[in-house]
Protein backbone atom coordinates (compact mmCIF):
# COMPACT_ATOMS: atom_id res chain seq x y z
CA UNK A 1 0.00 0.00 0.00
CA UNK A 2 1.32 3.42 -0.95
CA UNK A 3 2.25 5.88 1.77
CA UNK A 4 0.52 9.13 0.86
CA UNK A 5 1.75 11.13 3.83
CA UNK A 6 3.41 14.47 2.97
CA UNK A 7 6.92 13.36 4.06
CA UNK A 8 6.64 10.18 1.96
CA UNK A 9 5.35 12.06 -1.08
CA UNK A 10 8.15 14.62 -0.76
CA UNK A 11 10.71 11.85 -0.41
CA UNK A 12 9.42 10.04 -3.50
CA UNK A 13 9.19 13.24 -5.51
CA UNK A 14 12.76 14.23 -4.70
CA UNK A 15 13.95 10.72 -5.54
CA UNK A 16 12.30 10.90 -8.99
CA UNK A 17 13.81 14.34 -9.62
CA UNK A 18 17.30 13.21 -8.59
CA UNK A 19 17.06 10.06 -10.70
CA UNK A 20 15.83 11.96 -13.76
CA UNK A 21 18.65 14.49 -13.46
CA UNK A 22 21.26 11.77 -13.00
CA UNK A 23 20.01 9.68 -15.93
CA UNK A 24 19.85 12.77 -18.14
CA UNK A 25 23.48 13.63 -17.41
CA UNK A 26 24.41 10.00 -18.10
CA UNK A 27 22.67 9.90 -21.49
CA UNK A 28 23.85 13.38 -22.46
CA UNK A 29 27.44 12.24 -21.85
CA UNK A 30 26.92 9.35 -24.28
CA UNK A 31 25.50 11.69 -26.91
CA UNK A 32 28.19 14.35 -26.41
CA UNK A 33 31.09 11.90 -26.59
CA UNK A 34 29.67 10.28 -29.74
CA UNK A 35 29.23 13.72 -31.31
CA UNK A 36 32.82 14.64 -30.47
CA UNK A 37 33.95 11.43 -32.18
CA UNK A 38 32.06 12.35 -35.35
CA UNK A 39 28.72 10.56 -34.89
CA UNK A 40 25.84 13.04 -35.02
CA UNK A 41 23.08 10.42 -34.83
CA UNK A 42 22.01 11.36 -31.30
CA UNK A 43 22.29 15.06 -32.09
CA UNK A 44 20.00 14.73 -35.12
CA UNK A 45 17.45 12.96 -32.93
CA UNK A 46 17.51 15.76 -30.35
CA UNK A 47 19.31 13.73 -27.71
CA UNK A 48 22.31 16.06 -27.34
CA UNK A 49 20.60 17.84 -24.46
CA UNK A 50 20.34 17.82 -20.66
CA UNK A 51 16.55 18.13 -20.83
CA UNK A 52 15.30 15.22 -18.63
CA UNK A 53 12.05 14.93 -20.56
CA UNK A 54 13.90 14.08 -23.77
CA UNK A 55 15.72 11.16 -22.16
CA UNK A 56 12.93 9.97 -19.84
CA UNK A 57 11.46 6.51 -20.25
CA UNK A 58 7.87 6.25 -18.99
CA UNK A 59 8.44 3.01 -17.11
CA UNK A 60 12.11 3.18 -16.13
CA UNK A 61 12.39 6.87 -15.31
CA UNK A 62 8.95 7.69 -13.93
CA UNK A 63 6.64 4.79 -13.03
CA UNK A 64 9.10 2.49 -11.24
CA UNK A 65 10.64 5.30 -9.15
CA UNK A 66 7.15 6.57 -8.24
CA UNK A 67 6.38 3.06 -6.99
CA UNK A 68 9.40 3.25 -4.72
CA UNK A 69 11.47 0.73 -6.69
CA UNK A 70 15.17 1.65 -6.31
CA UNK A 71 15.95 1.01 -9.95
CA UNK A 72 15.47 2.86 -13.19
CA UNK A 73 16.69 3.63 -16.66
CA UNK A 74 16.36 6.19 -19.45
CA UNK A 75 15.92 5.80 -23.19
CA UNK A 76 19.26 4.65 -24.62
CA UNK A 77 21.12 7.13 -26.79
CA UNK A 78 21.63 5.86 -30.37
CA UNK A 79 25.25 5.54 -31.44
CA UNK A 80 26.34 4.61 -34.96
CA UNK A 81 30.01 3.54 -34.85
CA UNK A 82 30.19 3.65 -38.66
CA UNK A 83 29.96 7.45 -38.43
CA UNK A 84 33.00 7.89 -36.18
CA UNK A 85 35.63 10.07 -37.79
CA UNK A 86 38.63 8.55 -39.52
CA UNK A 87 41.25 7.34 -37.09
CA UNK A 88 38.72 6.22 -34.46
CA UNK A 89 38.09 2.49 -34.57
CA UNK A 90 34.56 1.26 -33.95
CA UNK A 91 35.60 -0.68 -30.86
CA UNK A 92 37.52 2.19 -29.30
CA UNK A 93 34.79 4.69 -30.16
CA UNK A 94 32.08 2.52 -28.60
CA UNK A 95 34.22 2.03 -25.48
CA UNK A 96 34.75 5.79 -25.17
CA UNK A 97 31.08 6.66 -25.63
CA UNK A 98 30.07 3.90 -23.21
CA UNK A 99 32.50 4.98 -20.50
CA UNK A 100 31.34 8.60 -20.81
CA UNK A 101 28.06 7.78 -19.06
CA UNK A 102 29.52 6.33 -15.84
CA UNK A 103 32.25 8.99 -15.91
CA UNK A 104 29.59 11.71 -15.97
CA UNK A 105 27.86 10.11 -12.99
CA UNK A 106 31.15 10.02 -11.08
CA UNK A 107 31.65 13.72 -11.89
CA UNK A 108 28.17 14.52 -10.61
CA UNK A 109 28.80 12.54 -7.43
CA UNK A 110 32.07 14.44 -6.98
CA UNK A 111 30.28 17.76 -7.43
CA UNK A 112 27.68 16.70 -4.86
CA UNK A 113 30.42 15.81 -2.37
CA UNK A 114 32.10 19.19 -2.87
CA UNK A 115 28.79 21.02 -2.38
CA UNK A 116 28.09 19.08 0.82
CA UNK A 117 31.59 19.62 2.15
CA UNK A 118 31.53 23.35 1.44
CA UNK A 119 28.04 23.61 2.89
CA UNK A 120 29.01 21.96 6.15
CA UNK A 121 32.19 24.04 6.30
CA UNK A 122 30.87 27.51 5.56
CA UNK A 123 27.14 27.28 6.30
CA UNK A 124 26.64 24.53 8.88
CA UNK A 125 23.45 26.16 10.12
CA UNK A 126 21.95 25.69 6.64
CA UNK A 127 23.03 22.06 6.30
CA UNK A 128 22.53 20.92 9.85
CA UNK A 129 19.74 18.73 11.19
CA UNK A 130 16.43 20.55 11.46
CA UNK A 131 17.41 23.58 9.35
CA UNK A 132 15.07 25.35 6.97
CA UNK A 133 17.19 24.33 3.97
CA UNK A 134 17.08 20.71 5.11
CA UNK A 135 13.32 20.80 5.40
CA UNK A 136 12.95 22.45 1.99
CA UNK A 137 15.52 20.50 -0.03
CA UNK A 138 15.95 17.24 1.83
CA UNK A 139 12.46 16.78 3.21
CA UNK A 140 13.04 16.50 7.00
CA UNK A 141 15.57 14.27 8.71
CA UNK A 142 13.72 11.06 7.81
CA UNK A 143 12.97 12.09 4.25
CA UNK A 144 14.92 11.76 1.07
CA UNK A 145 17.84 14.18 1.05
CA UNK A 146 18.53 15.88 -2.24
CA UNK A 147 22.29 16.43 -2.34
CA UNK A 148 23.28 13.24 -0.46
CA UNK A 149 20.82 11.41 -2.68
CA UNK A 150 22.41 12.89 -5.77
CA UNK A 151 25.76 11.60 -4.55
CA UNK A 152 24.50 8.10 -3.75
CA UNK A 153 22.41 7.62 -6.89
CA UNK A 154 25.22 8.70 -9.19
CA UNK A 155 27.69 6.36 -7.50
CA UNK A 156 25.14 3.56 -7.89
CA UNK A 157 24.51 4.37 -11.57
CA UNK A 158 28.24 4.46 -12.33
CA UNK A 159 28.93 1.11 -10.64
CA UNK A 160 25.86 -0.66 -12.02
CA UNK A 161 26.46 0.47 -15.58
CA UNK A 162 30.02 -0.84 -15.47
CA UNK A 163 28.77 -4.42 -15.09
CA UNK A 164 30.20 -6.15 -18.20
CA UNK A 165 26.92 -7.48 -19.56
CA UNK A 166 25.03 -6.06 -22.58
CA UNK A 167 23.32 -3.68 -22.83
CA UNK A 168 25.19 -2.07 -19.92
CA UNK A 169 28.11 0.24 -20.62
CA UNK A 170 30.68 -2.10 -19.13
CA UNK A 171 30.08 -4.59 -21.92
CA UNK A 172 31.24 -2.07 -24.56
CA UNK A 173 34.44 -1.46 -22.65
CA UNK A 174 35.14 -5.18 -22.21
CA UNK A 175 34.34 -5.87 -25.88
CA UNK A 176 37.10 -3.44 -26.84
CA UNK A 177 39.60 -4.90 -24.36
CA UNK A 178 38.97 -8.62 -25.01
CA UNK A 179 41.89 -10.16 -26.96
CA UNK A 180 41.04 -11.47 -30.39
CA UNK A 181 41.67 -15.09 -29.37
CA UNK A 182 38.86 -14.82 -26.81
CA UNK A 183 36.45 -13.04 -29.14
CA UNK A 184 34.31 -16.15 -29.80
CA UNK A 185 33.85 -16.76 -26.07
CA UNK A 186 32.91 -13.15 -25.49
CA UNK A 187 30.37 -13.22 -28.31
CA UNK A 188 28.81 -16.27 -26.67
CA UNK A 189 28.49 -14.29 -23.44
CA UNK A 190 26.88 -11.44 -25.36
CA UNK A 191 24.29 -13.82 -26.81
CA UNK A 192 23.44 -15.06 -23.32
CA UNK A 193 23.45 -11.57 -21.82
CA UNK A 194 19.66 -11.22 -21.43
CA UNK A 195 19.54 -14.50 -19.50
CA UNK A 196 22.59 -13.59 -17.42
CA UNK A 197 21.38 -10.10 -16.60
CA UNK A 198 18.10 -11.30 -15.07
CA UNK A 199 19.69 -13.21 -12.15
CA UNK A 200 22.12 -10.31 -11.64
CA UNK A 201 19.16 -7.95 -11.23
CA UNK A 202 17.20 -10.36 -9.02
CA UNK A 203 19.90 -11.92 -6.86
CA UNK A 204 23.09 -9.95 -7.42
CA UNK A 205 22.13 -6.95 -5.36
CA UNK A 206 24.54 -7.68 -2.53
CA UNK A 207 27.45 -8.10 -4.96
CA UNK A 208 26.70 -4.75 -6.55
CA UNK A 209 25.86 -3.08 -3.24
CA UNK A 210 29.29 -3.79 -1.77
CA UNK A 211 31.22 -1.78 -4.40
CA UNK A 212 28.58 0.98 -4.27
CA UNK A 213 28.95 1.33 -0.49
CA UNK A 214 32.75 1.25 -0.74
CA UNK A 215 32.97 3.90 -3.47
CA UNK A 216 30.38 6.04 -1.72
CA UNK A 217 32.54 5.96 1.40
CA UNK A 218 35.36 7.56 -0.61
CA UNK A 219 33.11 10.49 -1.45
CA UNK A 220 31.91 10.73 2.14
CA UNK A 221 35.54 10.90 3.19
CA UNK A 222 35.98 13.80 0.74
CA UNK A 223 32.96 15.55 2.29
CA UNK A 224 34.51 15.18 5.72
CA UNK A 225 37.88 16.38 4.46
CA UNK A 226 36.40 19.55 2.98
CA UNK A 227 34.13 20.14 5.98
Amino acid sequence: MFDLSPPALLSTGLYVIVLMLSLSVHEFAHAWSAFRLGDDTASLQGRLTLNPLVHADLVGTILLPLMGIPFGWAKPVPVNPARFRRGVSMGAGMAITASAGPAANVALALASAVVLGLGFRFAPESFGEGSAALALLYGQSTGYRFVPGLLTINVALAIFNLIPLPPLDGSRIVAWLVPYRFRAQWEAVERLAPLLLIPVLLFGGRFVLGPIVEVRSWFVALVNLIA
